[in-house]
């Protein structure tokens, strides 16, 4: 888990929720999000200070290397068979696309020149595991921000649709949807990923963090700006609709991850925030209930599991 503010990791159990330890990144690093390969020899966190992805060994959290990005680092996301990481630059208005096993630099992909001159900007960023496509939001729209698919062979873009005002993007090899909550305009879009055709749209305040369950039945997002009411939304794949909410005993609940136990964990993002709380979720009873508190680094962001 990276600790923005502290320039740090901290590794977690993911059963228990207890502090294992903690790793300084080099070079004074800013640790934005994380994502590990599927075996967790390899843990690849996004240092925006230094325009760089930071490479862990997975097991005792040594430095293995570091692979150079853009400036503005912010989301990433690696696909389940370690063939890509995608690393959105915000700054230099592309994504870096990172063979996780070379530890090289496939390509620098450059965001739609049209939407960089009406001045989006690269946010969140998945990458399909049933095709050949990644899916990338940009935000900074004063009536609606868009998510972009692009090939992943060719890195040109396909497809384009226009959402709600600061989504984030989230799917499962489970189903064909891509799933798109938009903080600022308090929608859950739902689209057919292929086509980019709307499926639905759910009513939910504040929707920002976006996770999966592992068998993909189950999108969890969270009410970021919601001051901790109704901070955690449990959103049902098959029927597309909101089946539950829940509180979460702390402010800003911001990134989300189910972890294949059953656990939830939710940062609470802030420059002086140290909490995760840790929730216990199931197929009897998905809608999340809080379980343990858990003290961190200053402001927890991004959240992985390693295998």
């Amino acid at each position: 888990m990276a600790n923005r503010a502290s320039g740090s990791i901290s590794v977690l159990d993911a059963a228990s929720g207890d502090v294992l330890g903690a790793h300084v990144l080099p070079d004074n690093g800013e640790p934005m999000y994380v994502t590990a390969t599927a075996d967790g020899s390899r843990v690849f966190v996004g240092d925006r200070a230094n325009s760089q992805v930071v490479v862990f060994d997975g097991n005792g959290y040594s430095v293995i290397g570091t692979v150079p990005a853009g400036a503005g680092v912010f989301h990433m996301w690696q696909d389940p068979d370690d063939r890509q990481l995608w690393v959105n630059n915000d700054i230099d208005n592309t994504a870096t696309v990172i063979d996780p096993g070379s530890l090289t630099v496939i390509a620098t992909v450059p965001m739609p020149a049209d939407l960089v001159e009406a001045g989006y900007k690269p946010h969140d960023v998945v990458v399909d595991p049933t095709g050949p496509f990644a899916y990338v939001t940009l935000v900074g729209g004063e009536t609606k921000d868009w998510v972009v698919q692009f090939n992943t062979h060719s890195f040109h873009e396909v497809k384009r649709a226009a959402v709600g005002l600061d989504p984030h993007v989230s799917l499962t090899s489970a189903n064909k949807y891509l799933h798109v909550p938009a903080q600022n305009s308090d929608v859950v879009h739902v689209f057919q990923r292929r086509s980019l055709q709307l499926v639905t749209e759910l009513a939910v305040p504040g929707a920002h963090g976006a996770a999966m369950s592992p068998d993909g039945s189950m999108f969890y997002t969270t009410n970021l700006p919601g001051g901790g009411a109704d901070g955690l939304f449990a959103i049902d794949t098959a029927s597309n609709s909101v089946i539950g909410s829940a509180d979460t005993s702390f402010v800003v609940p911001h990134n989300v991850v189910v972890m294949p136990n059953g656990n939830l964990f939710v940062m609470h993002s802030g420059g002086t925030s140290d909490k995760v709380t840790v929730h216990a979720v199931s197929a009897g009873a998905p809608v999340p209930s809080e379980v343990v508190e858990v003290m961190v680094g200053l402001n927890p962001f991004g959240l992985a599991h390693v295998p």
